[in-house]
């Protein structure tokens, strides 16, 4: 490795995380494997490197010197807030990662609800992503505390009157019928503060629980409650292309 001050170095975990390697444990694993080189020698455990001047390949393939951007998939439990720091001590989405340097909230969900929150380095992508100019569509499944009535249906794709103006659901549809109550899946392209909640509140339907299942083409799917994943290849471009950006 080139000899340069100890402060323009970072930790090799954190340089292959940073170019879409996987989390920092990941890529850990990887060194311990000895599947990393720096300059052509078996990286140890705990390396520095310096990202101007050091060549870094995994499997003899490599690693990009600028950083990729990067775009977490997390399943946010209830309790868990949408900030970067809580005065209160509550645990925040960013705690739920490895690690959470250069990460951008696209979107929240209220500590009460749960489901699919997307993280980012890329601002461009978070703005297009949040911005109602873009019509990014949002996917949410919700319990209600009683039955949903056609009209009650209908008025929320017809739109209703909030505090902060007008909102309405881009579409709805019963998806189950409980005894405590439907279950409706909702579409919305704005994510004004609880504005589902409040939405289903002025038309008369109680929320028990919400939960959002996509954002534009990435679903929640199988992950665990609390977990979170690199967003692949393929739902980045799709990403990309929901917020009209180039692909």
């Amino acid at each position: 490795m080139t000899s340069v001050p100890r402060a323009a170095r970072e930790r090799l975990n954190r340089y292959l995380a940073g170019r879409g390697l996987g989390s920092r444990r990941s890529a850990d694993e990887l060194v311990r494997a000895g599947r990393v080189a720096v300059n052509g020698l078996r990286a140890p455990p705990g390396a520095l490197v310096d990202a101007d001047s050091d060549r870094v390949t995994v499997d003899g393939r490599p690693v990009p010197r600028a950083a990729a951007a990067r775009t977490l998939v997390v399943n946010k439990p209830v309790g868990v807030v949408s900030t970067r720091r809580d005065p209160g001590g509550r645990p925040t989405v960013l705690d739920l990662v490895d690690d959470a340097a250069g990460l951008l909230l696209v979107g929240r969900l209220d500590a009460d609800s749960r489901g699919l929150l997307l993280l980012t380095t890329d601002g461009a992508l978070a703005h297009r992503l949040t911005h109602p100019r873009y019509q990014v569509a949002k996917r949410y499944r919700v319990a209600l505390g009683g039955r949903a009535s056609s009209r009650q249906l209908r008025a929320l794709v017809a739109g209703v009157a909030l505090e902060d103006g007008p909102a309405r659901a881009q579409s709805v549809g019963v998806a189950e019928r409980r005894p405590a109550g439907d279950v409706v899946e909702m579409v919305m392209t704005e994510g004004r503060h609880r504005e589902v909640r409040r939405l289903c509140a002025a038309v008369g339907l109680p929320v028990l629980d919400l939960q959002r299942t996509a954002v534009g083409p990435v679903r929640l799917g199988r992950l665990r409650e609390g977990g979170f994943r690199l967003a692949t290849a393929t739902e980045m471009r799709a990403l990309r292309s929901a917020g009209g950006l180039d692909v």
